[in-house]
């Protein structure tokens, strides 16, 4: 498994008081694999916290993806959104527990908020 993953599980907790404003919570099992190998890493979501597990636990939702495609998820080069309609990751269980893991995937490089990108424009015309 590649450094990127490990970083990026490892900054979650920091990370989930910005990102879990909402009420939800449980369990989320993500499988990385890789060739016939799974790793197996578990997400407990709550609101502003996060605790992540390789301990094998019940989860609510599982998300299976290569480890491969999961590197490109959290260094941005790929959206986890578009990877699952796309049918390279498959989700199962609960969704809203995916919708707001993916939130702390990354943007892709040069991706801006179009909200900002109004503002930028209101002000050079005004």
């Amino acid at each position: 498994m590649g450094e990127a993953i490990e970083r990026f599980f490892g900054s979650l907790p920091a990370r989930a008081p910005g990102v879990l404003r909402g009420p939800t919570r449980g369990r989320l099992q993500i499988d990385l694999t890789t060739g016939n190998r799974t790793e197996h890493w578990y997400v407990e979501l709550a609101p502003g916290a996060i605790q992540v597990t390789r301990e094998q636990l019940p989860a609510d939702a599982i998300f299976t993806v290569s480890a491969e495609l999961f590197e490109e998820l959290v260094t941005g080069r790929q959206a986890g959104m578009a990877a699952v309609l796309r049918n390279e990751a498959t989700f199962s269980g609960n969704v809203v527990l995916f919708l707001v893991f993916r939130r702390f995937f990354p943007d892709p490089p040069g991706v801006r908020d179009p909200r900002e990108t109004a503002r930028e424009h209101v002000r050079r015309s005004g």
